[in-house]
């Protein structure tokens, strides 16, 4: 709960949900698409829950702009790596037919109000690519670029708006990440995984303090 500013919380188990005053509940979902999914799946009641937004720690992408510790707030969460390799090139998922958003979309777009609203810092609005894959060569980092116009990449945030739109299409959802690294060739890349888990429990833990 250190990384959310939540020093006095006690952290809940994977896919448990953590209900704090003020109607917030927090789950850990654990890293990656599967338990993104799983954990939002398990927990999310559309009776009681109106939004759900996924927090964390992202690569920053060639060509963005963004420095280690940045804040970015998701104007789209976008599935970076479920596809086709083709000698051709890579088949999205949406151009074959499979479309995993219940439009028919590899993506879901937000209103990234919504999350800036809960903070009280700067944050850049863009995609946020969700992948299994991480960068780590100039190619791949390339290649998410090309694929989603992201401008970073995370493991989770697609998956998470998958879910809760799947159990009620009208929920509204989000995606707030602070930059802890570089993408590419990973004997160049600059790392701030520490100072980024820090920066995020500034940023968001406000946001989540019971005690005032």
């Amino acid at each position: 709960m250190d990384a959310l500013g939540g020093k006095h919380l006690q952290l809940p188990a994977a896919w448990d949900c953590l209900s704090l005053e003020g109607g917030i509940d927090i789950v850990l979902t654990g890293v990656g698409k599967s338990n993104a999914s799983g954990a939002t799946a398990r927990v999310l009641d559309p009776r009681v829950h109106r939004a759900v937004y996924s927090a964390g720690i992202a690569g920053m992408l060639p060509g963005s702009g963004l420095e280690l510790l940045d804040v970015v707030a998701a104007d789209r969460s976008v599935f970076g790596d479920e596809g086709i390799g083709t000698e051709s090139g890579f088949v999205p998922m949406d151009e074959a037919g499979f479309g995993a958003f219940p439009d028919g979309r590899m993506h879901t777009d937000h209103d990234p109000g919504d999350v800036l609203r809960m903070i009280s810092v700067d944050a850049r609005r863009g995609g946020v690519a969700t992948v299994s894959w991480c960068s780590g060569s100039d190619e791949c980092a390339a290649g998410v670029v090309k694929r989603t116009g992201a401008i970073c990449e995370a493991m989770e945030g697609a998956a998470v708006a998958l879910a809760a739109r799947r159990i009620d299409p009208t929920i509204r959802t989000g995606e707030l990440r602070v930059i802890s690294n570089t993408t590419g060739d990973r004997a160049r890349q600059r790392w701030a995984l520490d100072e980024a888990l820090e920066r995020l429990g500034a940023v968001f833990g406000p946001a989540l303090d019971t005690n005032g």
